[in-house]
């Protein structure tokens, strides 16, 4: 079918439009008119939600989560919201509304269900573009009860978002509770670990600098030994020298009283030398003089073996220190063995317990804070405008409507006619008696002969051509 063809079907059938069109429109007029005043109220909400984990704390704006404001306008137009709308303006106790349920539902149900359902099929609710505003929207037939009505949902929405907000902190205020009760008890048995360990260990402070004190001591024993060390060998030198030759000793060569003995006996030997050259050897003063002299030389030889014995001793003290400093040293090193050993024991004790007052710190400012929103009444939803009785009906919409009918009733009429067309298909064109008989047409015949000749044409195509 081609646009000719087209336009001379909506000529020959137009007595069916234009009849569809005056139909439609008419009819649509009429019920427009008889159709009582609806009035619309808008409350509009702003959304300054953030959306906060009970658990991790993480803090992210509600209108990067998927679905945000989606799941808004479901919170919106749900069940329980409605039924909040119908108990806040105790709309089930009204006795016309009760009688109009009975005639209705026939008492099957509750009054409060059947109220939120017929509030919610005429809730509108239109979200902004790109913005966080929402347009809560109520029709009726009184423009005081779609106000109210708008205003409650909007107030109903308010609270139950502060019911969603505050019960799962709720639940985590009970969690981190239990949570922080048992990082407690942690961080007491840790306590306990480590002060049983200091009490074992003789741990008096948890000063680490102890153990640069006892390096210090090792190496001051150190220098120590190696010094004693040096005196001993020193010593023995000392020792072995005055033994064998005491005279040859300086240490006994140099010792007063030996120095005092020896001159007494040089003396002594003078004395004797000039006597004996003078007197014989049976004289008294002879015998005297010999006598003398051999006891100044045992008083001799007993000194140079006491000065002997006191180098020898000073020798066995400085070996005696240097053992003592040996053991000592040892001793000390086995201490700072165990000090480091007990150091880190230590530094893994006190990592636990900081580990675990780390976790109660954690847990308790996060119980803390889950408990403050928990009993937060603060809303995430401000109410931007509230709704406010229209002075003008929204509806019905006649000329709106009317134009509406006009554009249906003529899709209606071209649809009837062409479907008319389709079940009565008559020859309008040559292009249609092409169509149906499928041979080229090679003349046509006037208008006036095509009326002598309609006869001939219905006999043979079964309708009137035009």
């Amino acid at each position: 079918m081609n646009v000719h063809q087209f336009l001379l079907i909506l000529l020959a059938r137009k007595k069916v439009i234009l009849a569809t069109l005056a139909a439609t429109v008419l009819l649509t007029l009429g019920v427009s008119l008889l159709q009582p005043n609806n009035y619309k109220a808008t409350a509009s909400v702003l959304l300054n939600y953030k959306g906060i984990d009970p658990l991790t704390g993480l803090t992210m704006p509600g209108q990067l989560l998927p679905g945000y404001m989606a799941t808004q306008i479901d919170i919106i137009s749900s069940k329980n919201v409605a039924l909040r709308v119908v108990d806040t303006l105790k709309l089930a106790g009204n006795p016309a509304v009760l009688a109009q349920f009975n005639a209705s539902a026939q008492g099957r149900g509750s009054v409060r269900d059947w109220l939120a359902d017929l509030l919610l099929r005429k809730l509108e609710i239109v979200p902004a573009r790109e913005s966080s505003v929402v347009e809560i929207s109520f029709k009726g037939a009184d423009p005081q009860f779609v106000a109210a009505v708008a205003n409650a949902f909007a107030d109903e929405y308010q609270r139950v978002s502060v019911l969603l907000k505050a019960e799962p902190m709720k639940k985590a205020a009970a969690y981190f509770s239990e949570q922080t009760k048992l990082l407690r008890d942690n961080v007491e048995t840790a306590q306990a670990r480590l002060s049983k360990y200091q009490q074992e260990k003789g741990i008096v402070s948890l000063d680490f600098n102890r153990a640069d004190v006892e390096l210090a001591r090792l190496a001051d024993l150190s220098q120590q030994l190696v010094a004693a060390q040096n005196q001993a060998i020193e010593a023995s030198s000392r020792e072995r020298m005055a033994r064998g030759a005491a005279l040859d000793s300086p240490d006994v060569a140099g010792n007063g009283v030996v120095q005092g003995m020896r001159m007494g006996v040089a003396t002594a030997e003078a004395k004797f030398a000039d006597i004996a050259q003078r007197l014989a050897r049976n004289h008294p003063q002879y015998l005297s003089a010999k006598a003398e002299l051999e006891k100044m030389r045992a008083d001799l030889a007993a000194a140079l073996g006491a000065a002997a014995r006191n180098v020898g001793n000073n020798a066995v003290v400085l070996r005696q220190r240097e053992g003592e400093l040996r053991s000592a040293l040892a001793a000390h090193q086995v201490r700072l063995l165990a000090l480091n050993r007990s150091r880190d024991e230590l530094g893994v004790l006190l990592k636990d317990m900081d580990s675990a007052q780390r976790a109660f710190d954690a847990a308790s400012q996060r119980l803390s804070q889950t408990r403050i929103e928990a009993s937060s009444e603060q809303a995430d939803i401000s109410l931007l405008n509230p709704a406010v009785a229209p002075i003008a009906p929204y509806g019905p919409r006649v000329l709106l409507n009317t134009l509406v009918a006009a554009l249906l009733g003529t899709v209606l009429g071209v649809g009837a006619g062409l479907l008319i067309e389709l079940l009565q298909r008559p020859v309008r064109s040559a292009a249609d008696l092409k169509e149906l008989l499928g041979v080229p047409v090679l003349g046509m015949l006037a208008p006036a002969v095509q009326a002598r000749r309609a006869p001939v044409l219905r006999a043979l195509f079964g309708a009137r051509p035009h």
